[in-house]
């Protein structure tokens, strides 16, 4: 349908201010007649006002327009909210009843623009989509706007001006309830063996049932070890006080045990990495006697500020017999009874180097390092020629766990010491050989003939491929020999050295129990949108694929490409936030995209409280979905756009002009003849020729 619309526009002949001179002038030579009282001044006047008007030279424009529809603009949210209970069915229904209510009005268009969650864990960017789709059309032809939503939206502020009513239909239900488990406060860092303090809220919302209000169910799980479960009570704050159990990163993972009428059980979990530190370091080194090496070891272990070292050399032992009176003697007495049997426990790691056995510790005291090794501790024995003598340490209670056994046999000539194939997966030793000098690690002259035991892991091996360092597990603890007294040429660098701090730091953090050093291992890093996925394994035999379980309880299998031997890795990416568990045999991990809980699941329960003033400053309104679909009505502009089982839009009348004709009002001899029969008349008037 097409009308026609017409206006007057003026095109002058002179520019306007001559024109407004020109009116000027006449305008005094008429009040000149009226002076003199000539009878013939309104006809004056009359030519006049026709001259100044042909000057101006008015037109009538006519144009044809064409009616342009409306646009009634909706936003539909599906953000990870919307997914929850049955949202995502009320959004479809209510999107074709919106749909069929545009087709039946007659000019009127609907636009659709889906949401969906903001990078980055930004939430809901409704505001910011309904923005767009505004400056996407012509605000002239804007009659309204719909929101679909459960009215969570994380961009209130970036709500744009409205030229027409803006309406929420709200999902959700008013009988659902959600509950889910905050994190209040924890600390990344913690000493080993002191307790720290987690704050933790486990909070019910919405229409809780009356069976689950109070209490919760919890479990807590350290690196994805057995849970422990514990009831706790809701909505207030709980003190929990944890204890680290190793040093390195310590994941720990609480989970809140789902009711099945909750909203969602995405916010149910939580995960914590703590990295464990130990306050100091507890050493005890008990050298049997002083040779170049000794002061290697002490030199290492006190470089390291966070070793408590105690250092022992027997320089006397008692079959020394010279003569020298006792209380003239300068030496420390060995107090064995204190630190073999009173304290022997409060040590991280006990090193026996080049130590044979000369009746200064009894029997009863190696039986207490025997028993110190089995309930966790650590021994390192470091051994020089006197591993295969009468008097070795082979020959004590120490042989029970020691992974060694040792004929009398010392070794002597120059060797290199080489990773054997185990040592190159052993994570104590993997990759050393990339920390070799040009030319290769720097030799040694001297080793003890040793055969590994069931058990022992040989790592490193010297002279002819003979056994040079050997690991085990005893019960609980660990157990290293090294059958060579001359690791301390790499650390003075002889024929170029060899990575001897890296060798013993890692020793130590293996026979410390580190995670990072263990031999089997399943760890996940995570990343931005990713997370790398590192398996360790002696096994030459490749491991399977990874097992994951994604946030929203979907699995996948990833496959993993070896780096090294005993290492293999592979980047995953994650599309979902939240938490992922990654399962392979007996292994099993968990990581932690952004918050485990994004924040689309931090407040579940569709409410309408924040788009309230927004919906009233333009005139609409909020309904809900469950009450029943509205019907579209058109309303006046500044009329309310809401009520009861409706909502409104604002006809905006726009159009297109398709053409524009513009004709002169008069001709211009009709100017001329209208000035010319005026003058002519004014004339004959003053004559008196016309009364």
């Amino acid at each position: 349908m097409r009308d026609m619309a017409g206006t007057v526009v003026f095109d002058p002949l002179l520019p306007w201010w001559l024109l407004a001179v020109v009116a000027g002038l006449m305008g005094l030579a008429l009040l000149l007649a009226i002076w003199r009282r000539l009878s013939g001044w309104g006809l004056r006047l009359a030519a006049g006002a026709v001259l100044v008007a042909a000057l101006a030279n008015p037109s009538v424009q006519q144009e044809q327009r064409a009616p342009l529809s409306d646009i009634l603009i909706a936003v539909v949210d599906r953000t990870s909210s919307q997914s929850v209970g049955d949202r995502g069915v009320q959004v479809d229904q209510a999107l074709a009843r919106l749909r069929a209510e545009v087709a039946a009005e007659e000019g009127l268009d609907l636009r659709v623009v889906e949401v969906a969650d903001a990078p980055g864990d930004g939430g809901s960017p409704v505001m910011a989509a309904l923005a767009e789709a505004l400056a996407a059309e012509p605000r002239a032809r804007v009659a309204g706007a719909v929101l679909l939503t459960d009215g969570r939206v994380h961009d209130l502020p970036l709500a744009p001006a409205m030229p027409a009513p803006l309406n929420v239909l709200l999902t959700g239900r008013e009988q659902d309830w959600d509950r889910r488990l905050i994190i209040r406060d924890a600390p990344a860092f913690a000493i080993l063996g002191e307790e720290v303090t987690l704050k933790l809220e486990v909070r019910d919302e919405g229409a809780v049932p009356a069976a689950q209000a109070g209490m919760a169910e919890i479990s807590i799980a350290v690196d994805g070890g057995t849970a422990e479960t514990y009831v706790i009570p809701t909505n207030q704050q709980y003190d929990l006080p944890v204890v680290l159990p190793h040093g390195g990163q310590n994941v720990l993972q609480f989970t809140v045990t789902a009711d099945p009428s909750e909203l969602t059980d995405r916010n149910n979990a939580a995960v914590v990495a703590m990295n464990g530190v130990r306050d100091r370091l507890q050493v005890l080194l008990v050298s049997g006697e002083p040779h170049a090496g000794e002061r290697v070891w002490r030199n290492l272990l006190k470089s390291d500020p966070s070793v408590d070292l105690v250092h022992f050399t027997i320089l006397r032992p008692p079959e020394k017999q010279d003569g020298v009176p006792v209380e003239e003697l300068s030496l420390i007495a060995f107090p064995t009874r204190e630190l073999f049997v009173e304290k022997i426990r409060d040590f991280d790691l006990i090193i026996f180097d080049r130590y044979r056995l000369r009746g200064i510790l009894p029997t009863e005291y190696l039986e207490n390092v025997r028993d110190f090794v089995r309930d966790g501790g650590t021994v390192l024995v470091a051994s020089g020629p006197e591993l295969g003598t009468a008097d070795s340490l082979i020959r004590s209670p120490l042989a029970e766990i020691m992974p060694v056994e040792t004929t009398s046999r010392v070794i002597e000539g120059g060797f290199k010491p080489a990773l054997t194939d185990l040592g190159r997966r052993h994570p104590v030793t993997a990759g050393l050989e990339d920390l070799a000098p040009e030319g290769g690690w720097g030799r040694w002259f001297r080793q003890i003939e040793i055969t590994a035991r069931a058990g022992g892991q040989v790592v490193m091996a010297g002279a002819d491929g003979r056994p040079l360092l050997v690991l085990s597990r005893e019960g609980e603890g660990r157990m290293a020999v090294l059958a060579s007294d001359q690791a301390w040429l790499w650390g003075r660098g002889f024929e170029g050295g060899g990575p001897q701090l890296e060798l013993l730091r890692r020793l130590a953090h293996w026979m410390l129990k580190e995670p990072e050093l263990e031999e089997e291992t399943l760890t996940a890093d995570p990343g931005e949108a990713a997370f790398t996925v590192t398996r360790r394994t002696l096994s030459d035999t490749p491991p399977g694929p990874v097992t994951v379980t994604r946030p929203d309880g979907t699995t996948e299998e990833v496959r993993l490409t070896q780096k090294r031997p005993g290492l293999h890795i592979a980047d995953h990416p994650a599309p979902q936030l939240g938490l992922y568990r990654l399962a392979q045999g007996d292994l099993d991990t968990v990581v932690a995209i952004g918050p485990p809980a994004p924040r689309e699941f931090e407040e579940t329960l569709a409410s309408g409280e924040g788009l309230q003033p927004i919906a009233a400053a333009n005139r609409g309104g909020i309904l809900r979905i469950e009450e029943g679909l509205p019907d579209l009505r058109a309303v006046s502009e500044g009329r309310a756009a809401a009520g009861r089982g409706w909502i409104g839009y604002t006809p905006r009348g726009a159009y297109a002009t398709e053409s524009i004709r513009i004709m002169p009002v008069l001709p211009g001899w009709a100017w001329a003849l209208a000035i010319l029969s005026l003058t002519l008349l004014a004339w004959l008037r003053e004559g008196r020729r016309l009364t």
